[in-house]
């Protein structure tokens, strides 16, 4: 178990870790943006609307399309809800995966995103016969500030597949919370 940092930065863009918050992270595969936008993130990661352009119009190999794959990444993702954070919702895009998890004490985001990001890459560069990088080095997290954006952010996670045009409602897309809400 390790003490949560708080604020911090690892490459370009700012961290918050703390137990028990709240947190939509976003990671993404290694191809899944082009350079130019890329760059703009680094000098502007506030451009959030062109990056979830790009990453829904499905740029890249989109290796999370293949079933096996999308399975290693919902699986990795799942294994310690409960133990090491609670998953509140997710959903495994094409190119690129959104989560919310309640962080639990003595597990540190960093920690936790990097498991998930190490093991599936491993896995999907077996299953994919490849190797290199899987997942772009750093991730986006936001924690949830109150009601409102916790229910806005579960509807952006959970329909985003609607939203890029993979399927007409959010519980028909495999690799989601979605189809297990009764809401």
């Amino acid at each position: 178990m390790s003490e949560h940092r708080g604020w911090y930065s690892r490459h370009y863009l700012p961290h918050f870790d703390a137990a028990h918050l709240l947190q939509v992270v976003t990671v993404r595969l290694a191809d899944s943006l082009p350079t130019s936008i890329m760059a703009q993130v680094r000098r502007v990661p506030e451009a959030q609307a062109e990056t979830e352009a790009f990453l829904d119009s499905g740029y890249g190999a989109c290796w999370l399309r293949e079933p096996a794959v999308a399975k290693v990444v919902e699986t990795s993702l799942l294994h310690f809800d409960g133990t090491r954070y609670r998953v509140l919702a997710w959903c495994i895009m094409p190119n690129h995966v959104h989560m919310m998890i309640e962080q639990m004490e003595g597990h540190r985001l960093g920690d936790v995103v990097g498991s998930w990001k190490r093991f599936s890459a491993l896995q999907a560069n077996r299953i994919l016969g490849r190797q290199g990088p899987f997942w772009q080095t750093e991730y986006f997290d936001r924690f949830i500030r109150d009601g409102g954006h916790y229910h806005a952010a579960i509807a952006y996670i959970e329909n985003n597949p609607v939203k890029a045009g993979l399927v007409e409602q959010a519980a028909h897309w495999l690799w989601s919370s979605a189809k297990h809400r009764t809401v």
